[in-house]
């Protein structure tokens, strides 16, 4: 494919002007819905190819949060696209002000392999929805969802409009290498570096939705057994192959022993006696990254589980107890079945060891206790997170979703979404009817005046 040419015929169709109208951006958005309705099936094949998803957890965490999310903005629609007026100083008298949306123009999107349906499809509605071309990158490592993307999208849109290009790092770098208005990329922390080193050459703005290691932390006041059966579910939802994803585990040392029983316990309900032989128990998506992870699980601290088998690259729901804060598996995000536990004496000590990190995607916070949980809230930084569950602050178009520091900039979701893939142009109209003179030379004392009157 001729990237370049790409680029080049997506600006022209930009420029043209078809992508701007209200009718435009709709239909745009119901070919998408009722192309993904058609393909239903294939992307729940496809997910299950490569990796190992149940069509349950396929509707639940891709297809059906893109349905989800495709209502929220169709719905919503017209009323963002519209002026937004603002009050207009004193000083600027008679005028009016008001902001104008306007869509960056060709959008690149790069999509990751963990949910590659869902982190494809959210971030190009908000690009279509704001009036923007769109190139759509699905990541090499989910190879039957990027076919299944690259023929829906074909099925709704000509390729000046919106465009997948497949393929792996050469394919990567010869898009990096071209100018686009703007870039969202959603992957690990050393490539977003890479992403935004190219992107300055151009001056291109960029969303980066990364990663890191979150922290869930619980005190002696939480519901231990709803906390555990909440922390299994977020742990190992798509294996731990989730950004946000619990990394670790704080936990008051009084409780700790009695909370991963019911940790223990839950894993056993949710995912069988052993896992590995549960047939919609999500595998790591290749032998490498099951390698990895394996190699971050230190035998003498498993408290249970472990294992992993190479031939189904399936790894166990495992717990590492007496874990030190410089062991491999606390260096690394682990994206897998793998929860370090670490223990804390007062709360602060928790808050102390988080914030001595770079910031997460996530926090959790298990904790019936309102001063503690506001100590979380108000001192502590992390991209978004829950009190008293996991995962779900992510599952609503309502909420911005988003990192800071090294877990990512910029945020998305509904209204976010359309924020992002917009520029917000400033606009003062003033009046032709009066021209107040005090602004304009020869200065005078009573100039002087007046302006201290309405500057101040």
């Amino acid at each position: 494919m001729d990237i370049q040419a790409l680029v080049a015929a997506q600006r022209a169709w930009f420029n043209t002007g078809a992508t701007l109208p209200l009718s435009a951006r709709r239909a745009a958005l119901k070919r998408l819905r009722a192309a993904i309705k058609a393909h239903e099936a294939d992307i729940s094949a496809s997910l299950w190819a490569d990796l190992n998803k149940s069509p349950t957890e396929s509707y639940m965490c891709e297809v059906g949060m893109t349905l989800s999310e495709l209502s929220f903005v169709e719905k919503r629609l017209a009323g963002w696209m519209g002026d937004r007026p603002h009050l207009t100083p004193l000083a600027q008298f008679p005028a009016r002000s008001f902001t104008v949306q306007e869509p960056y123009g060709v959008a690149l999107i790069m999509s990751p392999w963990n949910y590659p349906f869902l982190l494809a499809m959210e971030p190009l509605i908000g690009a279509v929805a704001a009036g923007n071309c769109c190139v759509v990158k699905p990541s090499a490592y989910s190879p039957a969802t990027s076919a299944v993307i690259r023929d829906i999208l074909s099925d709704c849109f000509p390729p000046e409009f919106v465009s997948v290009v497949e393929g792996g790092r050469a394919e990567n770098q010869a898009l990096l290498a071209q100018k686009f208005d703007y870039i969202f990329f959603t992957g690990g922390v050393e490539v977003g570096k890479e992403v935004m080193a190219k992107a300055a050459k151009h001056l291109t703005p960029v969303t980066l939705e990364l990663g890191g290691k979150s922290p869930c932390v619980v005190d002696a006041t939480a519901r231990l057994d709803l906390a555990a059966k909440r922390l299994v579910f977020g742990k190992l939802l798509n294996c731990g192959q989730t950004c946000v994803a619990p990394d670790y585990l704080l936990i008051d040392r009084r409780v700790k022993d009695r909370f991963l029983a019911y940790v223990r316990r839950w894993v056993a309900v949710q995912y069988g006696g052993d896992a590995l032989d549960n047939q919609g128990y999500v595998r790591m998506v290749n032998r490498k990254h099951f390698d990895r992870v394996m190699g971050l699980i230190d035998p003498s601290k498993v408290v249970f589980g472990g294992k992993g088998d190479p031939d189904t690259l399936k790894i166990q729901p495992t717990v590492l107890d007496n874990v030190s804060p410089d062991d491999p598996v606390m260096r690394e995000e682990i994206f897998g079945p793998v929860l370090p536990v670490l223990t804390f004496d007062r709360v602060e000590e928790a808050l102390d060891f988080v914030n001595a990190r770079p910031h997460p995607l996530a926090l959790y916070l298990f904790s019936q206790d309102r001063a503690v949980r506001q100590m979380f809230l108000r001192r502590a930084s992390f991209g978004g997170g829950c009190v008293n569950d996991t995962i779900i602050h992510l599952a609503t178009s309502r909420l911005p979703f988003g990192g800071v520091g090294s877990s990512g900039m910029g945020s998305y979701h509904g209204r976010n979404s359309f924020d992002t893939f917009s520029h917000r142009k400033s606009v003062v109209e003033k009046s032709v009817l009066i021209d107040l003179p005090v602004r304009y030379a020869p200065y005078t004392p009573m100039k002087d005046k007046l302006l201290r009157l309405f500057l101040k």
